[in-house]
């Protein structure tokens, strides 16, 4: 086989994509085909040509095929997948369309030797059939052929899940792989994927984390309360301290004063346990200034909140 003619194989490969042949001699290089379905339903293409550069002449070859790649073998890659997408257009009644073809070549070294790389790169809109699930298959309208040592893998969006795949593939570990040498029926590969569901173990989770710190809060407050009472309970009653009325306007200031420092509201406890002074007289204090309007006291359990009475006259 020439230079030349092994480097116009890998028109032929592409080709068979839509063309399943009779009889297909061992060919001299790889290619693998990958199609990256995309969540609306299109498809990222990418078919790289792999082969052994094992003389100077191999090399010259190549480089040739290089040269003129942007010019004779991208533009005849385009017009080959957009027509078959035409063609599978109309077969599955979807639109369809190829673009962005791409085409770059490069020589690579390895242990193993120097190898030429050929990637062409296209997007394929409409390409799997949207119907909640995503149908991957019906675009193959004219069957597909690998060849000995060479691979198709068809990737899926992350998250998504492989329903059903028809022929199974050879391998699952990278999105799914078939391996030549195969010929698939039209119409196959076919490969149902789904979106994922609810993520209700992640949502469920959540909601019992939130209620752990609802009822732990509760339980504080709880706790708090208990706790307030029990020291109300065995703090003995001291007999009320007579005071003038000095006296007792001056300690009527200091519950202002207190209250306006808290943000406006204090458990009558607290306002006893700073002042320092008896319950009795504390609580004679609060019952003047409530008198004159200027507080408020709120019931909650077995204490009594007390409120600054705000933009009084």
């Amino acid at each position: 086989m020439t230079h030349a003619g092994r480097y116009r194989i890998l028109f032929i490969a592409i080709l068979f994509l839509v063309t399943v042949p009779a009889v297909m001699a061992v060919p001299s290089y790889t290619t693998t085909y990958t199609v990256t379905v995309q969540e609306d339903s299109s498809a990222l293409w990418q078919i790289e040509y792999r082969t052994l550069l094992a003389s100077e002449s191999d090399l010259a070859a190549f480089e040739e095929y290089t040269r003129e790649l942007p010019s004779v073998y991208l533009p005849q890659v385009q017009d080959l997948m957009q027509r078959s997408a035409a063609q599978a257009s109309v077969a599955v009644s979807r639109p369809m369309s190829v673009s962005n073809v791409t085409g770059n070549a490069a020589v690579q070294t390895s242990p193993t030797g120097r190898y030429g790389l050929i990637v062409y790169s296209f997007s394929w809109s409409g390409f799997a059939a949207p119907d909640g699930d995503l149908a991957i298959g019906d675009a193959f309208a004219g069957g597909l052929y690998l060849a000995r040592d060479n691979t198709l893998i068809i990737r899926y969006p992350p998250g998504w899940s492989v329903k059903r795949a028809e022929p199974a593939a050879d391998d699952t570990r990278d999105g799914l792989a078939w391996y030549g040498l195969r010929a698939f029926s039209p119409g196959e590969p076919q490969v149902t994927i789904e979106k994922p569901a609810f993520p209700l173990i992640p949502a469920i989770t959540g909601l019992f984390i939130i209620s752990i710190i609802g009822a732990g809060y509760m339980v504080y407050r709880r706790s708090r309360d208990r706790q307030e009472m029990l020291r109300e309970s065995v703090e003995p009653e001291e007999p009320a301290v007579p005071l003038t009325d000095a006296e007792a306007a001056g300690l009527e200031e200091r519950i202002l004063a207190l209250l306006k420092n808290a943000g406006g509201e204090l458990h009558q406890s607290e306002i006893t346990r700073v002042l320092g002074l008896p319950k009795s007289t504390v609580s004679s204090a609060l019952a003047g200034l409530h008198g004159k309007g200027m507080i408020v006291k709120v019931k909650k359990g077995r204490e009594n909140i007390i409120r600054l009475v705000r933009n009084r006259s």
